[in-house]
C-alpha cells in the first residue's frame, strides 16, 4: 500500500527517501492505487533536462474529469463539490454536488462541441470567479480541448496578447463582474481585445450582472440558452497522459509573458498527492483556498487536486474587505472551514485592520492555516498563527510557481515542525540543489545559492507554447542538467529552505509575478516619456511595491508632475492591468548605466528601498553623477 497520506515526521522521511531513492518505483505506486486509468502506462517516465523533455505515465490513457467527477458519482454523488461564495453575502452560498457537477460539465461540454471545438483545440476563458469558471475549465477537459484562463483583471491588451499566442478559437467571458462595491465590464475589454484576434470565431458570455452589452451577430451567443438545450450526458475524450491541458500565462522578464503548458497524466496525479498531504485533507473536510483560478493556485487548489480527491472546495467570489474586512472570517465560521490557504498580501491587509473584526467570529474549525504567492514575512506569520490560528494550526508556507503545477517546498501539517518565514523541506520526490555563480552544487547547510531542482516530477510544466527553446534558455541553460527556478534561497542548519525572492527582473506584488519589463515598454508608450526602469521596494501589505524612474523627453519637462504620473498608470493599465500600477514615480534627468549601457537596478532597488550606505562603486558608471541626483530627488 503506498503512503497516500503522511501522518507524522518519521514517515515524511521514510516516504522522501523512498521517493528519492526509486521516483519511477515510488510514483508508478500512487498513480496505480489512486487513479482511474483507461489503459495502463508502457513507461513510467522518461526525461533529458538537456532537450528537454520529460515525460510522465508515457502511453497511458485517461480523462482527469473522470478521475475528478465520474468516479465519484456512485460514493459521493450528493456531497457537495464546490460551495460558491459569491461577492455578497447577501446573494447566499450555492451547493454544487458532484452529481450536479458532472451535469453542468457534460452540458458546458455539449455546448462547447456544438460551437465546433475539439481536442487539442485552444479556448480562452476570461471569467470572474464564479462556478461557470470551474465547469469550463472542467468542460474544455472533458472534450480534450485544450484551457488557457487569463485573470480577469487584465487589460484587453494583456488578453488580446494571450489569446494570439495560443491561437484560441474560442473565448468565455461574462457580461460583467463584481468585486466589492465595483462591478467591471468584463465584455467590453473581451469586445476591444478582439478587435486584435482574427483567430477567434465564437464568444459565449454567461450573464452575471445584468448589464446591456454589445453582441456581435454570429459571434457571441448567450451562454444559458444554449446550455438549456443541450444534452446532459458527454462522454469523455480518452487522453494520451501527455496530451495537453492548459496553457497558463505567467510573466517573463522580458516582453512577452510565457504560455506555460501543462499536460494530463503527471499533473492530476502531482496535484491529488499534494493536495491530499500539504492539507492533511479528510472526507468531511471544508477546504478554502482564496486565490483566482486565473492564477496556477486556482488550478491546481481549487479545481484539479480538490476534486480529485473528492473533496469539497470553497470558490469566493469576493475581496477580502467587502462588506468588511471580517467578509473572510464570516466564511470560515459559517461553513467551518477546515483548510485555509491564502496569500501574505492578504495576510498583511487583514493584521493592519486589528482584531475587532475577527473576534466577532468562531474559528475554532480551522485545522491547517497556509500561505502561497510569495515567501510570507515573519510579522505576517506570527499574526497568522497567533489571531487565526489560535497557535494550534500550523501554517503552511508553501513554495512553488506556475511552472511546477504543484507545491515544491513545504511543511506537512502536524508533521514537519514550522519555522516562520521558511517554507521548510523539499515534498515527497522533490530533490531540491543550490547552486553558485559558477555552476556548482552547494552542499551543506548554513548555505545560500541560486535554487535549481535536479529531477523531474510529475506536474513539471513541459514547455512554452509555441516556443520550446524559450523553454530551455530560460529554465535548463542556466545550470547543467538542472530546472532553474529563478529563485534565491538559504538553507539553514537543518535544511530547512527559506526563498529570498527572484534574481531576475521579475517583482512579487501582492503575490503576483510581475515581469519589468513590459511595464517599461507601456510607460515607454507615453508620449513624454524618454526611458524608464522599474525597481521593487518593500511594502506594508503587497510586500513589494512598484518604483519607477522615468526619464522625459524635452516635451515633458514642463508638464504637471502629479499628472503625468495619473497618466503613466492610466498606460500601465491599459497595457497590463491595474495590478502592475506604479506606487511611486520619481521624474530624473538620467538612469545610472554601464558603459555598455545596462540601466543599474541595483543601484536604483537600494535607493528605493532607502538604502544607501553600500552602493558599491558608481566610479565605473557612465554616468556616476546621476545617482547622486536620484538619491537626493528620491519619494
Amino acid at each position: 500500500m503506498s503512503n497516500y497520506h503522511i501522518k507524522h515526521f518519521e514517515e515524511y522521511f521514510q516516504v522522501y527517501r523512498k521517493s528519492v531513492r526509486d521516483p519511477e518505483g515510488f510514483w508508478e505506486e500512487i498513480a496505480e492505487e489512486h487513479f482511474l486509468w483507461r489503459k495502463k502506462w508502457d513507461k513510467v517516465l522518461s526525461w533529458d533536462f538537456s532537450k528537454p523533455e520529460v515525460k510522465w505515465f508515457e502511453g497511458a490513457k485517461l480523462n482527469i474529469t473522470e478521475n475528478c467527477i465520474d468516479r465519484h458519482l456512485r460514493t459521493r454523488g450528493d456531497k457537495t463539490a464546490i460551495l460558491f461564495e459569491p461577492n455578497d453575502p447577501k446573494e447566499g452560498a450555492q451547493h454544487i454536488t458532484y452529481r450536479q457537477l458532472h451535469e453542468r460539465v457534460c452540458k458546458f461540454a455539449n455546448v462547447l462541441k456544438e460551437k465546433g471545438i475539439g481536442k487539442g483545440d485552444r479556448v480562452c476563458i476570461y471569467l470572474p470567479m464564479i462556478p461557470e469558471l470551474a465547469v469550463s475549465v472542467l468542460a474544455c477537459a472533458r472534450i480534450g480541448a485544450v484551457h488557457s484562463v487569463v485573470f480577469a483583471g487584465f487589460s484587453s491588451t494583456a488578453l488580446s496578447t494571450r489569446i494570439n499566442d495560443c491561437e484560441a478559437k474560442m473565448v468565455l467571458t461574462s457580461d460583467g463582474s463584481y468585486r466589492g462595491a465595483k462591478t467591471i465590464d468584463l465584455k467590453g475589454i473581451v469586445d476591444e481585445a478582439l478587435e486584435e484576434c482574427p483567430g477567434v470565431e465564437s464568444v459565449l458570455v454567461v450573464k452575471r450582472i445584468n448589464s446591456e452589452v454589445n453582441m456581435k451577430s454570429g459571434r457571441d451567443f448567450w451562454l444559458q440558452p444554449l446550455l438549456d438545450e443541450a444534452y446532459k450526458d458527454c462522454s469523455p475524450e480518452i487522453m494520451d497522459s501527455e496530451d495537453p491541458l492548459f496553457i497558463l500565462y505567467t510573466s517573463g522578464s522580458t516582453g512577452m509573458p510565457k504560455g506555460m503548458l501543462h499536460t494530463t497524466g503527471g499533473y492530476m496525479v502531482y496535484t491529488a498527492y499534494t493536495f491530499k498531504n500539504v492539507f492533511q485533507y479528510k472526507e468531511e473536510d471544508i477546504y478554502w483556498c482564496t486565490a483566482d483560478i486565473g492564477w496556477i493556485t486556482g488550478h491546481s487548489y481549487i479545481v484539479y487536486g480538490p476534486l480529485a480527491n473528492g473533496a469539497t472546495t470553497v470558490m469566493f467570489e469576493g475581496v477580502p474587505s467587502y462588506p468588511d474586512f471580517g467578509r473572510f472570517w464570516d466564511i470560515v465560521q459559517k461553513h467551518k472551514i477546515k483548510q485555509f490557504y491564502t496569500a501574505p498580501t492578504a495576510i498583511r491587509a487583514l493584521a493592519k485592520q486589528g482584531t475587532e473584526l475577527i473576534e466577532k467570529y468562531d474559528l475554532s474549525s480551522l485545522k491547517v492555516l497556509g500561505s502561497v504567492g510569495e515567501p510570507i514575512n515573519e510579522e505576517a506569520w506570527h499574526w497568522y498563527n497567533d489571531n487565526i490560528g489560535k497557535k494550534k494550526s500550523p501554517i503552511v508556507d508553501t513554495w512553488w510557481q506556475t511552472e511546477t503545477g504543484g507545491v515544491m517546498i513545504t511543511p506537512i501539517p502536524f508533521s514537519t515542525p514550522t519555522k516562520p518565514t521558511y517554507a521548510t523541506l523539499p515534498f515527497i520526490g522533490i530533490q531540491p540543489a543550490l547552486m553558485d555563480e559558477a555552476g556548482n552544487e552547494i552542499r551543506g547547510n548554513q548555505v545560500e545559492g541560486r535554487l535549481c531542482i535536479k529531477f523531474p516530477w510529475p506536474s513539471i510544466a513541459r514547455g512554452i507554447w509555441g516556443n520550446q527553446q524559450r523553454f530551455k534558455d530560460t529554465y535548463f541553460s542556466a545550470f547543467e542538467n538542472m530546472y532553474f527556478t529563478g529563485d534565491g534561497a538559504l538553507r539553514d542548519e537543518v535544511g530547512y529552505y527559506r526563498i529570498t525572492g527572484r534574481v531576475d527582473d521579475v517583482i512579487i506584488v501582492s503575490g503576483h509575478n510581475l515581469g519589468t519589463a513590459p511595464i517599461e515598454d507601456a510607460i515607454n508608450e507615453h508620449p513624454a516619456v524618454a526611458e524608464s526602469a522599474i525597481v521593487g521596494f518593500p511594502h506594508d501589505i503587497k510586500g513589494n511595491a512598484l518604483y519607477g524612474y522615468v526619464t522625459l523627453k524635452d516635451a515633458g519637462e514642463g508638464r504637471d508632475q502629479d499628472n503625468l504620473r495619473k497618466e503613466i498608470n492610466q498606460v500601465i493599465t491599459e497595457h497590463i492591468g491595474p495590478i502592475a500600477k506604479l506606487d511611486k514615480i520619481q521624474f530624473t534627468n538620467g538612469l545610472p548605466k554601464t558603459r555598455s549601457g545596462k540601466i543599474m537596478r541595483r543601484i536604483l532597488r537600494k535607493i528605493a528601498s532607502k538604502d544607501t550606505s553600500n552602493l558599491g562603486d558608481t566610479s565605473t558608471l557612465l554616468n556616476p553623477e546621476v545617482v547622486e541626483e536620484i538619491i537626493k530627488e528620491a519619494l
